[in-house]
């Protein structure tokens, strides 16, 4: 148990789920998925207005979502030294997830939306061109 616990009293403390509240990854859990069309990504965000959200897509062809839970809050007892929190397992602080998108990923068409704390991104596919290879013929004896 931290010193932090300690001092807060909470016995019941988990090592889990507070590795999972610092982490990015494990804390904004986020599916991929492609159709013959599209490639989707869906993050759980609970909670989140799109607002605390950004979609970002850089140069190389990497999706970036990212954000901040703010903490909760509650105004009417924020001084109130009579309240006593005995169980924290919500995520709050930054968040970053970052995908890096294959060649036939039309970037300039993505689209996010973002409804009940879920966002959707999608971007759309096109067909990506092979290489054609040229026969050379050999000279020479």
């Amino acid at each position: 148990m931290s010193l932090i616990h300690q001092l807060l009293g909470d016995e019941t403390y988990d090592p889990f789920l507070s590795m999972i509240n610092r982490c990015p990854v494990l804390s904004t859990p986020t599916d991929w998925k492609e159709t013959k069309d599209v490639h989707i990504f869906i993050s759980d965000l609970p909670g989140m207005k799109k607002e605390d959200v950004k979609v970002e897509i850089d140069e190389g062809r990497v999706l970036h979502i990212s954000g901040e839970r703010k903490k909760h809050v509650d105004d009417d007892h924020a001084d109130d030294k009579n309240i006593k929190w005995h169980h924290v397992e919500r995520f709050h602080g930054k968040f970053q997830r970052r995908f890096k998108l294959p060649e036939n990923a039309k970037v300039d068409q993505v689209t996010a939306s973002m409804e009940n704390g879920v966002l959707v991104v999608s971007v759309p596919k096109q067909e990506v061109k092979k290489p054609q290879t040229k026969l050379i013929q050999i000279e020479g004896n």
